[in-house]
């Protein structure tokens, strides 16, 4: 189930989506420090995540049918549009990163939805994917985006990238902050961020992963086998008696 763009742009304009936009923009800086004419693609509402990545070369977000789309960036020519993440309008191996934020968990097929970022990918390219964390606090509250559709367990994550083909390269959990509207909850945003790090806490509310595009399906390598050796076993056999 996609949520309605315009509460995505009202969230990320209020209090909670502003906590929500510094802690994971942090662990998106630090996965991608360095994108110096680099084409970025955002795939779902990945465009308060764009906005800061103004080093990069070419910036494009791609949003939903279902979940509509706004226009990006506010001056200037567009670069935002409505498709369809399972076709995208590009090429094969046109982009060199891609960032999923409020996709994944929205769509019928995530699988399908993985192997289409990863045709888009060139050799070599990255992916970022921000989603719920089944077990946190803020995939089981609907006060927030990331309470619709579907959250996702490390496990399943894993799995779901080992069969398109992406190698995860590092992996964050953040959003401790129980996902309420308070002042006070949310002035403490930092304090609870260190505390579930430290701790390695499992209620996170986000996972935010970096994950590489795979050019060949890996081949499992097994032990060789020794062969055994067999003795041969001498059977008696009747001998024809003379007449």
């Amino acid at each position: 189930m996609s949520v309605d763009v315009t509460d995505l742009r009202a969230f990320y304009a209020g209090p909670l989506g502003s906590v929500t936009k510094r802690l994971v923009g942090r662990a998106i800086a630090q996965a991608w420090s360095d994108l110096r004419g680099l084409s970025v693609l955002g795939l779902g509402y990945a465009t308060p995540f764009l906005a800061e990545m103004e080093e990069a070369g070419p910036r494009f977000a791609f949003m939903p049918a279902t979940q509509g789309v706004v226009n990006w960036p506010a001056s200037g020519p567009s670069s935002s549009a409505l498709v369809d993440p399972m076709m995208m309008p590009l090429a094969d191996g046109s982009v060199d990163r891609v960032l999923v934020v409020h996709a994944l968990e929205t769509v019928e097929s995530p699988s399908e939805l993985l192997n289409e970022v990863w045709r888009v990918l060139n050799p070599g390219g990255r992916m970022i994917l921000v989603c719920p964390n089944r077990r946190g606090l803020w995939s089981r509250m609907d006060t927030t985006p990331f309470g619709h559709g579907q959250p996702f367990s490390r496990r399943q994550l894993r799995h779901l990238m080992k069969g398109a083909l992406f190698s995860p390269e590092s992996w964050a959990e953040i959003l401790y902050v129980p996902p309420l509207r308070s002042r006070f909850l949310l002035s403490g945003a930092a304090a609870w961020e260190q505390l579930g790090r430290s701790l390695s806490l499992p209620f996170a509310g986000l996972h935010v992963v970096e994950a590489t595009k795979q050019l060949h399906r890996p081949i499992p390598v097994y032990e060789r086998r020794r062969a055994r050796h067999f003795s041969p076993v001498l059977v008696p056999s009747p001998v024809p008696t003379p007449t």
